[in-house]
């Protein structure tokens, strides 16, 4: 298992490209055309949008990227997400995700570092996926054919609701996993 480790250390070690505004805006467009994450939108506290994150795994896995967190559309702090996760997988893939706040508790909660994700299973090839996921905090689901005309199924869950759309990569897992972010305001 140790070899798994050091075979994933790697990618989470790699510096992650600066991600420009318009990767950000991009993102949230996505995010604003398709399913029910259009509707939040307007309704949120606020959100945190992660344009790009890197998935890689051999048994161990990790995951890493950048983000912005948003409150009534307003820029107001920079995140990361870091994953680790243990169990039968194999590949690798890049994803964006989004996450809406319902309320200020939600928001508070996220800022305050007390933000966890749970197991997972899922399969994705190329640009089309199709997921599931159960945590303490809820549960979710996901399928998209590609970038630009994916679709989201999901709400607010603990006051929480969490999209991603595929962007591409050929990854199968069943693990278990957790999400830790950070959180600096500007």
């Amino acid at each position: 298992m140790w070899k798994q480790v050091l075979l994933c250390l790697p990618l989470l070690l790699l510096p992650m490209h600066a991600v420009a505004d318009d990767e950000y805006d991009e993102a949230i467009k996505v995010y604003k055309a398709v399913g029910a994450s259009s509707k939040l939108f307007d309704s949120a506290y606020g959100y945190a949008v992660f344009p790009t994150i890197g998935k890689g795994a051999v048994g161990v896995g990790g995951a890493h990227g950048p983000g912005r967190v948003y409150v009534k559309g307003k820029h107001v702090a920079n995140t990361t997400m870091t994953q680790l996760s243990v169990g039968w997988q194999l590949g690798a893939e890049a994803f964006s995700e989004i996450i809406f706040f319902e309320d200020k508790r939600a928001f508070d909660n996220f800022t305050n570092g007390n933000f966890e994700f749970g197991a997972e299973a899922k399969a994705v090839a190329v640009t089309a996926s199709a997921g599931g996921q159960a945590s303490t905090t809820g549960s979710s689901a996901t399928a998209s054919a590609g970038q630009h005309d994916a679709s989201t199924v999901g709400m607010y869950q603990n006051g929480t609701a969490v999209f991603t759309v595929t962007k591409g990569g050929l990854m199968y897992e069943a693990a278990l996993a957790g999400q830790k972010f950070t959180y600096k305001p500007v």
